[in-house]
Parts: C-alpha cells; structure tokens; sequence
C-alpha cells in the first residue's frame, strides 16, 4: 500500500511536466503581450517550471503517504531500546534538607526547593524519551527508584517522604550516593545518562571520589539552600557550600548550579541532557518526511503565483499619466 504514493507522485510528476509544456507553448505565443516588446520575463522565471514540477510531486508524495499510514497515537510509541536515555537523579535526604532557606523568598524547606528544581527539568525535556532512576544518600545510600516513567512519584518522593528515617544517623556520605549511582548505571547504553546530585553541600575527602561508568554523559551538581546565611543544626551552621560543591562537580568532570534561587536555564538544560531533536535527518521517520514534503510543496505552490505577478516582469503596461497631462 505504501508504494501508491510513490506511483502517485510519479504520476503527478509527469502530469505537471506535460501541463508545464503546454504552459511554456502558449506563453511563447503571447510573449510580447504578457511581457513587453522583448518578449521575455525578468531571468529568474526560468526556474519556476521545474519548481512547480518537483512541488506537486513532494505534495502529492506527501499527502497520499499521510493518508495510508496508520494514525500515530503518542501513549503508545516506543523507543528504541538502544537510543534509550536515562536522567539518574542522587539526591541528599540528610535532616539538613529538612531546614526552611530556600527559595527566592527563602521560606521553603531545601528539600522542596529541590523537588521543584526537578520538576523545572522534567518540564523540559522529551519525556517519553527518558527513565527516571533515584538514589537517595544520607549516612549510607539506597536506590529508591529505577528507571521510572512516572515523573509524578519522583518528586512525590522527594518532597512527602521523609527518606531519612531509613538510614541510621551520621554524617551524610555523598561518595555512598556517586557509588550506588555508578553501580545502578553501569550496565546501561553508553552515553545515555545524565547524573543530577541535589545537595545542600558539604565537604569530602580530598581522594576517594568514585569514577562514573561509560553509561554517563554528564554530571551536573545542584545546590539549595541560602549560601551566606546558615542554620543551626546538629551542633553546627549548615548552609549551601558553594565552594565544596564546585569541587565536587570539578572532579566529576561536571558543572555546579546554584538553584537556591533560579532555575536551571534552559540553555544549560540543552547542552546537558540534549534537546531531544539530536537525530540525524538520515533518521527521519516516514512520517516526518512526509510532512516536511507536504508543507515544501505546498509553500512553493502558494507563493510561486505571488512572486510571478510582483517580480516575473518589468514591463509595466499602460499609458502614465503626468501632471501636465491632467485637466
């Protein structure tokens, strides 16, 4: 069935090729009526014949593959497994996070800060393309979610449970989240994976710090909380350590952003995770090239006629009339 739109736009080719000759012939006889005394239009018309022959073969093309091909329904579109991509957040649920600076206007608990921080980056990027994996980390870590579609329970988690009681307490251990978010990704596709740490900082040990696997992409650090003024917790001031996290995304290979305040910016979103147009045109689906053919074709038909009586030619009949000619 899908070889009728190639012998429709076959057919419709050669139709316009005859029409365009018959065009051609009777536009010769009365070229000095449409065009002047040379008899010829402005140099550029020569190429319109063959525009409107490849027109109506994409249009037709395009339209009459659009017409077989089975409806696309987007629940139920599958990714190729091997293009499959993986969004691996590890996230720190310390009591720390627990504490009210952050925000724009600094009432919001950091932990909250850092679910919306999320979900301002779930909102951007191609869903059906990705799976969500979580791992949280306090005293030790533990894989919370793996490879999720839901993005609903992701920030669910982040922001109703209290993670936390599942650990012992102690002193909060990022490097048992890196190790348990490099085990999780090991065995996934090479570069498909961006790591999220969402972390109100703290400082680690100057070696130690565990290498990702193949399967990592990028790495992105984000902070929360006031970075100037602390609060009091467990003996000491906690606030956002700008300073150590900058380190900690320097040995991963990776950037820090401070979202104590602003959002992730799209323009960084798009050079960390991708826009999710990074295919290849050799890759375009049937359909897409369908509808690309469809709106080319139907474009030049459009606006061929336009340009022809604004620009086809520079002879400009009739008699002008001057002010002296005016009674």
């Amino acid at each position: 069935m899908v070889i009728l739109a190639e012998i429709t736009a076959v057919a419709g080719l050669l139709l316009m090729a005859g029409a365009e000759v018959l065009h051609w012939r009777r536009c010769r006889q009365l070229s000095r009526l449409a065009f002047g005394p040379t008899g010829r239009p402005n140099a550029w018309v020569a190429v319109t014949p063959f525009l409107r022959v490849v027109a109506v073969g994409a249009l037709s093309w395009g339209l009459v593959t659009l017409l077989l091909l089975d409806p696309k329904i987007h629940s139920q579109i599958e990714i190729d497994p091997k293009k499959q991509k993986n969004l691996l957040l590890v996230v720190d649920v310390s009591p720390s996070m627990y504490l009210v600076d952050a925000g724009p206007e600094k009432n919001m608990e950091r932990r909250v800060r850092a679910s919306q921080v999320v979900g301002s980056i779930l909102n951007r990027i191609p869903v059906r393309e990705y799976r969500i994996s979580l791992v949280a980390f306090y005293s030790g870590a533990k894989p919370i979610l793996d490879q999720t579609t839901d993005f609903d329970i992701v920030q669910h988690m982040m922001e109703k449970l209290p993670i936390y009681q599942g650990f012992n307490a102690g002193k909060t251990d990022l490097f048992a989240g890196l190790t348990e978010a490099s085990r999780l990704a090991k065995n996934w596709n090479p570069k498909s994976t961006t790591v999220i740490v969402l972390t109100d900082g703290m400082s680690v040990p100057s070696t130690g710090m565990p290498r990702m696997p193949a399967s990592v992409r990028e790495v992105l650090v984000i902070g929360v909380g006031d970075p100037v003024v602390g609060k009091f917790i467990d003996g000491h001031q906690s606030r956002q350590d700008i300073a150590s996290l900058r380190q900690i995304a320097n040995r991963l290979q990776g950037v820090y952003h401070d979202a104590n305040i602003k959002h992730l910016p799209s323009s960084s979103l798009a050079g960390l995770i991708g826009s999710g147009n990074d295919r290849k045109w050799w890759e375009l689906t049937r359909r897409e090239l369908a509808l690309i053919a469809t709106a080319v074709g139907g474009s030049i038909l459009g606006v061929l006629p336009v340009l022809l009586m604004l620009f086809g030619s520079s002879w400009r009949p009739g008699v002008k009339f001057g002010p002296a000619s005016v009674t």
